[in-house]
């Protein structure tokens, strides 16, 4: 070690993948005072004050999660530890999809964003209540739960933490209420000059007098001419009614026109990810700008610490009941096990994301200057099976698994106990 070393820190001999900048091949990377200082190839070791060997495993920037639920304890059994969604498991930037609204969002500055480890991020919510109990009571998200001026004005004071807008298009809202609570979310994005990112598939279930007229397969074709360029379709391959795939088992033919004027697709994995819609999507073209875990205390599973009952945070009688144990990357070999290619999906969790909150300056990339965020995967090879909630199965002969990430240049191990373990097939 040189006593005049370059660099704090030295990624040597994996393969470094960074849409941004265009590099994918055998790179080292150079940290320096938490920052990238170099990628390139035969970095000596002598100029760092530490090595780490990362041959044969994938160095991207820090993974980016659209679809994050960590207003922890605000949001009841929903909201996760960020920190376990985030830098230990192997992500460095989480975005809340509507937990906070305008009315809690201080809170969620205080306790969340400016405790965690991970950057934490937030697409504000609509409606007035956020996220609360993972939107277990839908009368609270009619449309007198809005305050327009209000969300715009949050919105706008917090331009560092607020992104974007969240609102939700599904059947049960529709039959309660109509479109005015989405038409009341456009107009939100609008004023604040922010992305609206849309929930699409069924959430709340319809009301007792049944669906009140509303057809399931006309939703996205009510609210996507609301929506703008940069605005986000969420849950594609949704296993409710009312995503992507409508209820003819065809991909509904507005997506296309609707891709081609500047919307973007998010994937909102999660407990609604259908395996059998999820191909019959991609098979049609739609390939997604970005994938969100949708990782919530519904779906996953946090076991209890040692020494105390071990009660699942799932709740079987609630429609999101699922998965024991999942991550962003897990998402990630999802969607490869389904024949998109990892070159495909890295850009989903690192460029894309960084340009849908206006950050590419910021994150998403590993380019000379930019903060240290790097996602060091370990890539299997083999027979793994993936199970989706609906019971269908893929084998996924590659399959992702964190190792570690830097946060500003500080490493974290992929520890979280939400982790999944291979399953070989």
């Amino acid at each position: 070690m040189s006593v005049s070393a370059s660099f704090d820190l030295l990624l040597r001999g994996g393969r470094v993948i960074d849409p941004a900048s265009g590099i994918d091949g055998l790179k080292d990377v150079g940290i320096r005072n938490g920052r990238i200082a170099a990628v390139q190839s035969d970095i000596l070791p002598t100029s760092a004050k530490d090595v780490v060997d990362v041959t044969g495993q994938l160095v991207l920037p820090g993974l980016i999660d659209t679809h994050a639920h960590v207003y922890q304890y605000v949001t009841g059994r929903f909201g996760m530890n960020a920190d376990m969604v985030g830098v230990q498991s192997g992500v460095t930037s989480l975005i809340d999809q509507g937990g906070p609204s305008c009315m809690t969002l201080p809170g969620f500055r205080h306790f969340v964003a400016e405790q965690a480890q991970s950057r934490v991020y937030a697409f504000l919510s609509a409606y007035l209540v956020g996220g609360l109990e993972g939107h277990y009571y839908p009368d609270l998200y009619r449309p007198d739960c809005v305050d327009i001026d209000a969300t715009v004005k949050s919105a706008v004071a917090n331009r560092d933490l607020v992104r974007g807008i969240k609102a939700h298009a599904e059947i049960g809202g529709f039959a309660r209420w109509g479109i005015r609570v989405i038409e009341m979310a456009a107009e939100i994005g609008r004023r604040a000059e922010l992305p609206v990112y849309v929930h699409f598939g069924q959430l709340w279930g319809l009301p007792a007098s049944g669906t009140n007229g509303e057809d399931v397969d006309t939703i996205l074709e009510r609210v996507i001419p609301l929506l703008r360029p940069g605005d986000v379709l969420a849950h594609p391959f949704t296993r409710h009614p009312g995503g992507f795939v409508n209820t003819k088992g065809e991909v509904h033919p507005v997506i296309q026109a609707a891709l081609d004027r500047g919307l973007k697709v998010d994937v909102g994995h999660g407990s609604h990810f259908s395996y059998r819609l999820a191909r019959k999507a991609i098979d049609a073209g739609i390939v997604p700008h970005t994938l969100g875990a949708d990782i919530h205390g519904y779906n996953t599973h946090v076991p209890a610490p040692a020494g105390t009952p071990d009660e699942p945070a799932d709740d079987e009688n609630h429609p999101f009941a699922g998965q024991a144990k999942f991550s962003l990357v897990q998402a990630m070999s999802s969607l490869i096990a389904l024949g998109l290619t990892l070159e495909q999906v890295v850009p989903m969790v690192t460029s894309n994301p960084a340009a849908m909150l206006g950050l590419s300056d910021q994150i998403g990339a590993l380019r000379p200057g930019m903060a240290a965020d790097v996602s060091v995967l370990r890539e299997q090879q083999g027979r793994f099976v993936l199970r989706d909630n609906e019971k269908t199965e893929v084998i996924a002969e590659k399959l992702l698994q964190p190792v570690f990430c830097l946060r500003a240049g500080v490493r974290h191990d992929a520890t979280a106990p939400i982790l999944p373990a291979a399953v070989a097939a």
